[in-house]
């Protein structure tokens, strides 16, 4: 009965420090600012296809002429994907459709992107979109910025 309860005890404590270090992580991310929630679908199929398989919640952080994304499910420090902004060319914008609906968060739009010739797809809210491609308007001149 003792080792059950000190196992049980044990579990818990994993548990509690776990979830701890996931919201520090996330605190540390967003301590610089410059931080919103954006689901990512790297290698995206083709147009037209809605099968919500692929997406992947997380928040991105900008930082200078980068976007850092890093997973919301994760404990590295460091993030998952880094996309330049002179190597990002947006090809269209659309909403969730389908089973994609259920893999998102609601009000988030789609953001169909090209980065150094792999097609992607971010998902975010209207605002953070509004940000994203102002952000990506505002290269220093003599970059190329492909927004559509």
């Amino acid at each position: 009965m003792v080792l059950a309860l000190t196992v049980c005890g044990i579990v818990v404590a994993l548990v509690v420090v776990g979830l701890f270090v996931f919201g520090l992580r996330r605190r540390l991310i967003q301590r610089s600012g410059g931080t919103f929630d954006a689901s990512l679908r790297w290698d995206a199929p083709a147009e037209g296809d809605t099968n919500g398989k692929g997406w992947a919640y997380g928040v991105a952080r900008y930082n200078g002429d980068r976007v850092e994304w890093y997973r919301v499910f994760s404990y590295s420090p460091r993030p998952r994907r880094t996309l330049e902004r002179s190597a990002i060319e947006v090809a269209g914008r659309r909403v969730p459709e389908g089973e994609e609906e259920l893999a998102l968060l609601s009000e988030h739009v789609i953001l169909a992107c090209l980065h150094r010739g792999t097609r992607l797809e971010l998902a975010m809210s209207e605002d953070a979109l509004t940000g994203f491609l102002a952000w990506l308007e505002a290269a220093p001149p003599g970059q190329r910025v492909n927004v559509a």
